[in-house]
C-alpha cells in the first residue's frame, strides 16, 4: 500500500509531519493547518485531510486519559457538533476541483494567523451562540480542509485561561474530529487503505516530533510562543499559495 506513493510523496510527508507535530506539542494545536497545505502539494487535496485525520487520530488516543482529565466541559459540546458538521464538508471537498480546493486550504490556513492575533478575552465561557458556531464550523472545516482548529484556537487561545487547559480541550477537539473526517471519507468512499497506511507510517515521526514541541512547553512566555506560532502559521499559508499562484 505504501509502494502506491512516490518516495517524494512519503519524504514530503515524513518532514512536514515532523515539523507540524512540533508545533502541536508545543502549543496544542497547528498540526493540520502545517500539515494539510503542503501534503496537498504532493498528494490530492482529499488524500492530504485524510491521511492528516489517521495520524492526529492516532496520537490523540495515545494522550485521551491526560486530554479527559484537564480539558473543559465545552471542548465535549464542541467536539459533539463536530461530528455533525464534518461529513458536509468533505462532500464538498470531494466535489471541488483540486486546484480550487488547494487554494481554499492554503486560505483556511492563512486564517489561522489573523486568529492568532486576536487580543486576549476574559476567560468567562462564551455564549451558546458562539460555542455552537465554533463546533458547527470546525466541523465543516474538518471535512473540507481537514483543519478544525481556525475557529476552535481563538476559543480558547484568545480567553484568559491556564495553558494547560486550552491545549487540552483543543486536542480533545481535534481528537474527535479526526475520527469525524476519516468516518466521513468511508462513507463517501474517499477513504482507502493507502491513506491509512501512509498515516501509520508517519506516526513514528509524529510523537517525535509532539515529543520535542511539548518539551519546550511551558518554559516560554505567552508573547514568545504566540509569536512563534503565528510566524510559522504565516509561513506555511504564504508557501503554499505563493506555490499555487507560480505553478
Amino acid at each position: 500500500m505504501i509502494a502506491d506513493f512516490t518516495v517524494l510523496q512519503i519524504g514530503v510527508a515524513l518532514a512536514s509531519g515532523l515539523g507540524a507535530a512540533f508545533v502541536r506539542g508545543l502549543t496544542g494545536f497547528g498540526m493540520a493547518i502545517l500539515l494539510v497545505p503542503v501534503l496537498a502539494l504532493a498528494l490530492t487535496p482529499v488524500e492530504a485531510v485524510l491521511v492528516t485525520n489517521t495520524v492526529s487520530l492516532l496520537l490523540g488516543l495515545s494522550e485521551f486519559r491526560r486530554l479527559r482529565q484537564h480539558a473543559e466541559r465545552s471542548a465535549w459540546i464542541i467536539a459533539g457538533l463536530v461530528l455533525l458538521a464534518t461529513l458536509p464538508g468533505l462532500a464538498v471537498l470531494s466535489a471541488t476541483p483540486p486546484p480550487l480546493a488547494r487554494l481554499l486550504i492554503a486560505l483556511v490556513a492563512l486564517s489561522a494567523f489573523a486568529a492568532i492575533l486576536l487580543p486576549s478575552r476574559p476567560a468567562d465561557l462564551p455564549g451558546r451562540t458562539t460555542t455552537a458556531l465554533t463546533g458547527l464550523s470546525s466541523g465543516f472545516l474538518t471535512g473540507f480542509a481537514g483543519m478544525p482548529g481556525p475557529p476552535v484556537v481563538p476559543y480558547y487561545v484568545g480567553r484568559a485561561i491556564p495553558r494547560a487547559t486550552a491545549k487540552a480541550s483543543m486536542i480533545l477537539i481535534f481528537t474527535f474530529a479526526s475520527a469525524a473526517g476519516l468516518a466521513s471519507g468511508a462513507l463517501l468512499g474517499e477513504l482507502h487503505w493507502r491513506q491509512l497506511a501512509l498515516g501509520a507510517l508517519l506516526l513514528p515521526v509524529v510523537l517525535l516530533g509532539n515529543w520535542l514541541g511539548s518539551l519546550a512547553f511551558g518554559r516560554i512566555g505567552d508573547t514568545a510562543w504566540r509569536t512563534f506560532v503565528a510566524v510559522v502559521l504565516a509561513a506555511a499559508a504564504i508557501a503554499a499559495l505563493v506555490k499555487l499562484l507560480h505553478g
